[in-house]
């Protein structure tokens, strides 16, 4: 049975060490209690843009000294930062969301960790356990796998790293690449389930599901505005098609399509990867 501490137990003045503290990704409202908490008694607070964290702090009234803390931050910094911990609680925070994921830090903690420094998980809002949790797919297994390469080549190369892991794939994306990333991960993966989610607890959020080829059609010529979170299923196990069914049925739509169209048909009638079809395709144009 797990422990649980009340405010009670919370001390007046934090003792020294690193606070790893979880802010919202949209709403205001979901800021817990305990990191508002942490955020008022730190010493000082780390944060990618002290603009934005400037609004939160404002928010819970606190007057909290800040340092910006990035991907850019040296090595040099991040001694400096550690070498507080001794006397101080320094809370590092993201400009949304969880700290670390998807965003700099993990060096940090690695270095406070191998001083010696007490390092504190202030658990909170993340966009990818968020996105997973309304997408309405398997959660039994997943990977975060962050932002696809943008350039096509490293792109497609990432997806082919991924196409037989079974789990469900979790990504973050910009509006403007959205529609070739889910072109590229139905090409490399097949027609799966997938899930796109943006605006995740903001005014306008939206979850919208369907396979990727039907998502690739729809933000093909139209990318949604806002913070984005892919979605997809993993594979269906008991899909096992064997060349001669690829075969077979390439040799009828090539008849009256292109082999680059025809392996599309295919591909999307077997549920298999299109690169898979349109290999078997030009074997077969030979």
């Amino acid at each position: 049975m797990e422990e649980l501490i009340g405010d009670s137990a919370v001390n007046e003045r934090l003792p020294p060490g690193l606070y790893i503290v979880a802010t919202p990704i949209g709403n205001l409202g979901d800021l817990s209690a305990r990191a508002a908490d942490t955020l008022k008694s730190a010493d000082r607070i780390l944060a990618e843009d002290t603009r934005v964290t400037g609004k939160l702090l404002a928010h819970i009234s606190a007057k909290t000294p800040m340092s910006r803390y990035d991907d850019h931050s040296s090595d040099r910094d991040r001694a400096s930062i550690v070498a507080r911990l001794s006397d101080e609680a320094v809370a590092l925070v993201s400009d949304a969301g969880t700290p670390l994921i998807s965003d700099p830090g993990f060096k940090l903690v690695r270095a406070a960790r191998d001083a010696g420094y007490a390092v504190t998980t202030i658990p909170g809002p993340c966009a990818a356990i968020a996105a997973l949790m309304v997408s309405g797919l398997p959660t039994d297994r997943f990977l975060f796998l962050g932002f696809l390469p943008a350039k096509a080549k490293a792109r497609a190369d990432a997806i082919a790293e991924i196409m037989t892991i079974k789990a469900t794939l979790v990504f973050y994306e910009g509006s403007p690449r959205l529609g070739d990333t889910l072109l590229a991960l139905y090409e490399g993966l097949g027609n799966r389930e997938a899930a796109v989610a943006r605006e995740l607890t903001k005014l306008h959020e939206e979850v919208v599901t369907g396979t990727l080829s039907q998502l690739a059609t729809r933000y093909a010529e139209a990318p949604p505005k806002g913070e984005i979170v892919l979605v997809v299923g993993p594979p269906i196990a008991e899909e096992v098609v064997s060349d001669a069914v690829i075969d077979r049925l390439l040799d009828a739509a090539m008849q009256r399509l292109t082999p680059s169209r025809a392996a599309a048909e295919v591909a999307e009638q077997l549920n298999i990867p299109r690169k898979r079809a349109y290999a078997r395709a030009l074997e077969r144009s030979k």
